[in-house]
């Protein structure tokens, strides 16, 4: 099939390879417009558009599809159909309805739950059992479409946000190049009124870690805050981002250290943390961690 790409961050990165290793036509690549970033602040392309131009593909990076001009342009491309991956941008009707077979959204949830920007992390903060990949046929609603396939997998107990963001790319790079083998014998399935949630956008405000509170909510909070924005907390007015935990046993005031593993006391229970990071160091195991910041039983953490 003639095909318009468009998505913008790493997640949607294997399913253009999908897409191009199943042999369709990549018509045009549309992504977000490359942002300031690094230490010189310098204009960088997303992980979509390296890649697109890696594959000599033409790219578009429009800071809007509101105009004639651009809706034409995309109209003018002929394609039979447009997949669209954390694109970033919203789609008006015209650009809806100008593919023959209109715009297919590849999202990471179980529609109609987690409808919005952050379906992974809202998924595992709110310790869902499962998540998965939907086909969704799009229209002008948020998430609102009819499904044309979809794929249930388990979430992990200790899972972070990345590691299950990797697994459900992988899956919608294969889902979708399975729904354009057999789109003419797919039908639609309207979602349910029943179970719609909304995955808002991640708030940094969030990540601040509040021990007395029961582990497993923070243990949710970490993970599914891993790798960004990344829970944090104080130790002697260090601040140091928590990246990964898993549940540990023993109680004691919250925040306070149980043994010289990283066991922390929360409201109840307690859970053990396997991954931080300090300030201008990249990311460790936890042995590792200590070997450079050393902490006891009995320090306090958050305070």
């Amino acid at each position: 099939m003639r095909v318009i790409f468009m998505g913008t961050p790493e997640f949607s990165v294997p399913v253009l390879d999908a897409l191009v290793d199943a042999g369709h036509e990549i018509a045009c690549v549309y992504c977000q417009p490359p942002r300031p970033a690094g230490r010189g602040k310098k204009d960088r392309p997303t992980p979509v558009h390296q890649r697109a131009e890696a594959l000599g593909l033409p790219v578009r990076h429009p800071a809007s599809l509101k105009s004639a001009e651009e809706q034409q342009a995309f109209a003018d491309l002929g394609a039979d159909v447009a997949v669209v991956v954390a694109y970033g941008l919203i789609l008006p009707q015209a650009v809806l309805d100008a593919p023959e077979h209109g715009c297919l959204n590849i999202h990471a949830s179980l529609l109609p739950r987690w409808r919005g920007a952050a379906p992974i992390h809202r998924a595992i903060m709110a310790g869902d059992a499962e998540t998965g990949i939907c086909i969704m046929q799009m229209e002008a609603g948020l998430d609102t479409g009819p499904v044309l396939l979809r794929e249930a997998t388990p979430v992990g107990e200790t899972e972070t946000t990345g590691e299950l963001h990797d697994r459900l790319s992988a899956m919608g790079a294969g889902l979708i190049v399975e729904a354009l083998a057999k789109l003419d014998d797919l039908v639609p399935q309207p979602q349910p009124d029943e179970g719609v949630t909304y995955a808002t956008k991640i708030d940094k405000a969030e990540a601040a870690v509040d021990w007395t509170r029961p582990a497993a909510e923070i243990l949710r909070q970490i993970n599914g805050l891993s790798p960004f924005p990344g829970a944090w907390t104080i130790h002697d007015g260090n601040r140091i981002k928590l990246l990964a935990a898993e549940p540990a046993t023993g109680q004691g005031a919250p925040g306070r250290l149980l043994d010289d593993r990283l066991t922390v006391a929360c409201g109840t229970g307690a859970l053990r943390i396997t991954r931080a990071q300090r300030a201008g160091k990249g990311a460790q195991d936890s042995a590792v961690f200590l070997n450079g910041y050393p902490l006891e039983a009995g320090a306090q953490l958050g305070g």
